[in-house]
């Protein structure tokens, strides 16, 4: 199952020529991602409060095609695989179905406190595990 985001292009994200500058699809991304979690029924302040967080381990973007000024984009979200501790993800950058930035996006779960990897909760994994390809 595919987890989906949609947002348009702003002004603010673009460069001089009306292009969106590369690392604003990072921001995209990670918005989806805090949305995803929503979805879930998670938020990062409740994590947070239980002393659990999710930090970007590893990161890799493929640009496609670019995306411009007023553009709606589409991010889908699901997850690649679950080891103990980590999850890859991957999230799409579409335009009207067409993919124009592909991301592969490993984080780990985090006791806040020892900031140290722990194991991802049994609740959460199998709330992730609906979205496994």
């Amino acid at each position: 199952m595919l987890h989906t985001f949609d947002l348009r292009v702003y002004y603010e994200d673009t460069d001089a020529g009306g292009i969106v500058y590369h690392a604003n699809y990072l921001c995209f991304a990670e918005r989806a991602r805090t949305e995803f979690l929503h979805k879930l029924g998670l938020s990062n302040h409740k994590m947070l409060s239980e002393d659990i967080g999710i930090v970007v381990s590893h990161l890799e973007i493929d640009y496609k095609q670019p995306a411009f000024l007023e553009d709606k984009l589409t991010v889908e979200t699901s997850v690649l695989k679950m080891g103990a501790a980590t999850m890859l993800l991957k999230q799409d950058i579409k335009r009207d179905g067409i993919l124009i930035a592909g991301l592969k996006v490993s984080v780990a779960f985090v006791c806040m406190s020892a900031k140290r990897p722990i194991r991802i909760p049994q609740e959460l994994r199998s709330k992730f595990e609906t979205y496994q390809e």
